[in-house]
């Protein structure tokens, strides 16, 4: 696999993105959020998504420049209509409205319909956690095909449905939960296929509603289960929660409809700390909360506790450093569209 420098990977997605019809300042907001994911460890939602957004582009599915509406709104509210354009675009600027409002409201909180992939979560709260507030999101996939198993059935129904929220402190790194309520998020399924590796037990079953190990067995009718193995129910009932705040409040319903096209629903809130106490002394009392969280003995063949957030930090601290692998078929898939675009020199 080659290794690539964090600058690189922006540079090769971003003139992919623009040769693909997409505006100069939109490619670079989108690779700024692939590549902080990579950056952090989240591959599956890294450089590996570009061609699959360009694929999107190319039938239709995402609209590059595409208008940003608000459709319905009051001082704390806002509903906003995508109008199929870059998921990352479209939520980025939902999510700086969001803190405007609740730095003079306290609380704020918006939706957003009819955008195309988000990427990851973290990346959109912790631009409150910047302003200083909490900042929370949770997503689905509207009525995109659907990844994700009900807790005790054998075929998808639900999304990956994550939530994500992001606490101000004063850590080196930042504090904060992003995670799927599904056992994986399917782009780390994704990625062990195009690795040629192995999954876990208890991630996905196949079309028989039978346990896996293979990854392939999820795009061949397969199911991604809900996260908790045995007690399940407990994911299935949070992606029930997610469905119903970003598919049924923001209009997207649920199921699968014909066209395919992958639709991200979402539900944001913001929280101003300084409403409800001393900034400072919260931050000052989270940084103490982690290191008290820290400070716990080992389990046997533990590393250590750490607290939420803090693996994101230090991979990115030794990707910055050391450069960021891409699995051979990533770069095949990048190498190909830079020659079809005519900007081959960009890959060297």
């Amino acid at each position: 696999m080659p290794v690539v420098s964090a600058e690189k990977l922006r540079e090769i997605g971003e003139a992919l993105m623009v040769a693909a019809g997409v505006p100069a300042a939109e490619a670079a907001t989108v690779l700024r959020h692939c590549v902080d994911a990579n950056l952090v460890g989240h591959d599956s939602h890294g450089i590996i998504q570009i061609p699959s957004y360009i694929d999107r582009i190319k039938a239709g599915h995402i609209v590059p420049g595409a208008p940003w509406q608000i459709v319905q709104e009051s001082a704390t509210t806002t509903v906003v209509d995508g109008h199929w354009g870059l998921g990352y675009v479209v939520n980025e600027r939902a999510m700086k409205l969001t803190i405007e409002k609740a730095k003079t409201s306290n609380v704020a909180a918006a939706t957003v319909f009819r955008q195309s992939h988000i990427g990851r979560l973290a990346s959109y709260p912790l631009m409150a956690v910047e302003a200083g507030m909490i900042g929370l999101i949770t997503a689905d996939s509207g009525r995109s095909p659907k990844h994700v198993a009900p807790f005790g059935g054998a075929e998808a129904r639900l999304g990956t449905n994550p939530i994500c929220i992001a606490v101000p402190s004063e850590l080196e790194g930042p504090l904060f939960l992003d995670m799927a309520t599904s056992a994986v998020a399917a782009g780390k399924v994704s990625l062990a296929a195009a690795r040629g590796q192995p999954i876990p037990e208890g991630w996905v079953v196949d079309k028989h509603g039978k346990n896996t190990t293979n990854p392939n067995d999820w795009r061949a009718g397969g199911a991604l289960l809900p996260l908790g193995g045995s007690e399940g129910y407990k994911g299935y009932g949070l992606a029930v929660m997610v469905e119903i705040l970003c598919g049924l409040l923001t209009g997207l319903g649920f199921g699968v409809e014909a066209s395919g096209r992958h639709n991200d629903g979402v539900f944001m809130a913001v929280f101003n700390v300084a409403a409800f106490r001393s900034l400072a002394t919260f931050k000052a009392e989270v940084t103490e909360f982690a290191h008290y969280l820290k400070a716990t003995p080992p389990s046997e063949g533990s590393p250590g506790v750490y607290y939420p957030g803090e693996l994101e930090h230090l991979r990115a601290v030794d990707r910055r450093r050391d450069g960021i692998s891409v699995e051979d078929a990533t770069w095949k898939k990048l190498a190909a569209l830079a020659a079809e675009y005519g900007v081959s020199s960009v890959m060297g």
